[in-house]
């Protein structure tokens, strides 16, 4: 099932170039991050028009695959075009649009993938998420003694100065 997802995903990205969508961001979603699917892909559009025309040829590819969205939101006014396949959702931005929402920083958590990537098995993340943990792992009691030496001198330095003030006032 996770390579058919992954199979339409490329199609739909397919559609999306053959429309020239630009800045094409394909964001395979943590599934610790409470995503509610597991891949995002998000594109911008130059007008209305090419907005409308992106989701329209996405439908179609994927249509002639059996595949239909669930939903799709924002076609007649073409800022922000969703198209919703349960598995992936689909963002056809206006360049305005795409800024102020900014997906990408909302969603930093998501491995971020090029078209390339999709043939490839999903099970290089998870090697991947392990070596950066173990990395973590290691750094840890480092970050941890320089933040106790770090406490210990404010601390020392907070008890000295009461310490005047305490004889200042005896004076």
């Amino acid at each position: 099932m996770r390579q058919e997802t992954r199979q339409q995903v490329a199609r739909a990205v397919s559609a999306v170039e053959s429309k020239k969508g630009e800045d094409i961001a394909i964001l395979e979603m943590d599934r610790d991050s409470g995503a509610f699917t597991d891949y995002f892909i998000l594109c911008t559009g130059t007008n209305p028009r090419q907005i409308q025309a992106i989701s329209d040829e996405v439908e179609k590819q994927l249509s002639q695959i059996g595949v239909h969205p669930n939903s799709r939101e924002g076609y007649n006014q073409a800022e922000w075009v969703l198209l919703d396949y349960v598995d992936f959702v689909l963002h056809i931005f206006s360049e305005r649009s795409r800024k102020f929402y900014d997906l990408e920083r909302l969603w930093k958590s998501a491995l971020r993938l090029k078209p390339a990537d999709l043939a490839k098995k999903p099970a290089v993340r998870k090697a991947a998420k392990k070596a950066a943990a173990r990395k973590a792992v290691k750094r840890e009691p480092a970050r941890k003694s320089r933040n106790a030496a770090a406490n210990r001198a404010r601390s020392s330095s907070r008890t000295k100065s009461k310490s005047a003030k305490r004889t200042r006032k005896r004076t």
